[in-house]
C-alpha cells in the first residue's frame, strides 16, 4: 500500500496543534494507513515548536522541520513538499479546520482509481462549512467562480488548501511560484491544465477555535491574480510544453 505523507504548515499554532495532530494520528492508525506527518514550523513566535517536540514522544510518525526563511504559508508548504518521503502527499491545515476522515476518503479514492490528484470541495453535495465568516464566504465564491470561468474548469473550490497529490505529480508541477496562500490555487490549476487525472470529493471545513488566521485578504488579492494570469498564459500560449509526460 502506498505511503501517505501529510504536510502541515504551522505558524503560532500552540492553541490547535496538539488536538490537530493527535486526532490525525489516531484516525490514520485506526485506518491502518502507512504514513508520515510532516509539520513545517514556519518560525513560530509562540510555543509551537516546543509542543511539537513533546508530541514526538507520543506520535512516532511525526517529523518536524523549521523553515529558516523566507517565511510564509506557501514557502512553508514548499519546504515540506521538498522533503516528504511518501508516494502520496496531502496538504492539511494546523488549525483543526480539516477532518482526518476526509483525508482517509481522499487516500482510498486515489489508491483505488490510481488518480494523480484528489481535490476537496466544501461547496458540492456532501461538503460542509462551519462558522465560515460571511465576508470571506462571499469573496471565496466570487474568486472561485472567476477562476472557473477564466480557466474553463468545473472544479469550484480551487482556494481550498485541502488537496492530495502523487509524488510524481508534485514533481511535474514544479517550479512553484507562490510564496503565500496563492499556492492553494497554483497546485491544482497547474495539475488540471497539464493533464493530470483528478477527482473531487466533498470535504468539511470548520473555522479555527484558537489563534488567528494568517490569511490577509487585502494582501492576497494581487497574488492570487498573479497566479491566475500565469495559469492563463500557460494554458493558451505554452503550446502544451508542460503537459503530463
Amino acid at each position: 500500500m502506498s505511503q501517505l505523507s501529510i504536510v502541515i504548515p504551522a505558524y503560532n499554532e500552540e492553541g490547535s496543534i496538539v488536538e490537530t495532530l493527535e486526532s490525525l494520528y489516531a484516525a490514520l492508525q485506526e485506518a491502518k494507513i502507512d504514513h508520515e506527518i510532516v509539520v513545517v514550523n514556519d518560525n513560530s513566535k509562540d510555543q509551537t515548536l516546543v509542543i511539537l517536540e513533546n508530541l514526538q514522544k507520543s506520535i512516532p510518525s511525526l517529523t518536524i522541520y523549521t523553515n529558516p526563511g523566507p517565511n510564509g504559508f506557501g514557502y512553508a508548504i514548499r519546504y515540506g513538499l521538498e522533503r516528504f518521503k511518501g508516494d502520496i502527499v496531502a496538504v492539511m491545515m494546523a488549525d483543526l479546520s480539516d477532518d482526518p476522515q476526509d483525508l482517509i476518503a481522499f487516500y482510498r479514492l486515489m489508491v483505488e482509481k490510481n488518480l494523480d490528484c484528489v481535490f476537496g470541495s466544501r461547496f458540492i453535495k456532501g461538503g460542509t462549512t462551519y462558522d465560515y465568516p460571511k465576508h470571506k464566504y462571499i469573496i471565496n465564491r466570487f474568486a472561485n467562480t472567476l477562476i472557473r470561468f477564466l480557466v474553463g474548469i468545473p472544479y469550484n473550490d480551487s482556494t481550498n488548501a485541502f488537496k492530495m497529490y502523487r509524488k510524481n505529480t508534485i514533481e511535474g508541477l514544479k517550479p512553484f511560484l507562490s510564496a503565500h496562500f496563492n499556492l492553494t490555487i497554483e497546485l491544482p490549476l497547474k495539475a488540471i491544465i497539464r493533464g493530470y487525472s483528478y477527482e473531487v470529493l466533498p470535504n468539511s471545513w470548520r473555522n479555527r477555535k484558537a489563534g488567528q488566521s494568517n490569511l490577509k485578504i487585502k494582501e492576497m488579492g494581487s497574488r492570487y491574480l498573479f497566479i491566475l494570469l500565469y495559469i492563463l498564459i500557460e494554458k493558451y500560449l505554452s503550446r502544451n510544453d508542460y503537459l503530463k509526460k
